[in-house]
């Protein structure tokens, strides 16, 4: 029986690409170089901030200092308009809803920094009981590295077998892969069904209660 669900954040629980495009777009603006379009920007992000803004960059100033300068800008940019496109896929509440209904403890890992995933949940979910929060922090391996599944199990006491984690990339399946839970590959969030299935998706839903039968 399911014990406990990990949910990603960008792509699964929130549709964010709205307000990480136009972050991104506002700062390479500021500093005249082209921007990009929201298509593109669901295969620059996933796996960090930092790699989000490499790829954003043109090759030939994909430098370290750089990459921080425009890292740095764009944080500040992005926690100050952070709720300004971003929605909960249709959904999605009455999903968490279900789930704690049925007491099942929820957690979140996404590789998005940790001020904005807990702004995020903080502002969109305020009435769920979400056991852990976790984002990107220093000392922490990004995803598909399973660290941080490890850390939130180790938190709520929770085994493998007893955990469900839900993702809408290729880096989720790895992830979850690599730590020994089952999987579940949604295909509402930025990535496609083939890259699910090729990362080794254990199920792959279209629909938000599809999850229910997956417990």
């Amino acid at each position: 029986m399911t014990k406990l669900v990990i949910f990603d954040l960008d792509g699964t629980l929130l549709n964010t690409i709205g307000d990480l495009a136009v972050s991104c777009n506002a700062v390479l603006a500021v500093r005249g170089l082209p921007q990009h379009s929201y298509e593109e920007y669901c295969h620059f992000v996933g796996n960090g901030i930092m790699r989000l803004v490499e790829r954003a960059l043109p090759e030939e100033l994909r430098t370290p200092y750089t990459v921080e300068a425009v890292r740095r800008d764009f944080v500040e940019y992005y926690l100050a308009h952070i709720d300004e496109h971003t929605v909960p896929y249709d959904g999605i509440p009455e999903l968490l809803a279900a789930l704690q209904q049925r007491d099942i403890r929820i957690a979140v890992a996404s590789n998005k920094f940790q001020a904005g995933t807990e702004k995020l949940i903080g502002r969109y979910f305020p009435a769920v009981r979400f056991d852990v929060v976790f984002g990107q922090r220093p000392g922490v391996p990004l995803k598909p590295d399973p660290a941080v599944v490890g850390e939130i199990l180790k938190l709520t006491g929770r085994t493998a077998g007893e955990t469900l984690y839900v993702g809408d990339s290729g880096v989720d399946m790895q992830t979850a892969a690599a730590a020994g839970v089952r999987s579940v590959g949604v295909t509402w969030g930025f990535r496609d069904r083939a890259e699910l299935e090729q990362s080794g998706a254990g199920i792959i839903v279209d629909r938000p209660d599809e999850i229910l039968s997956a417990l």
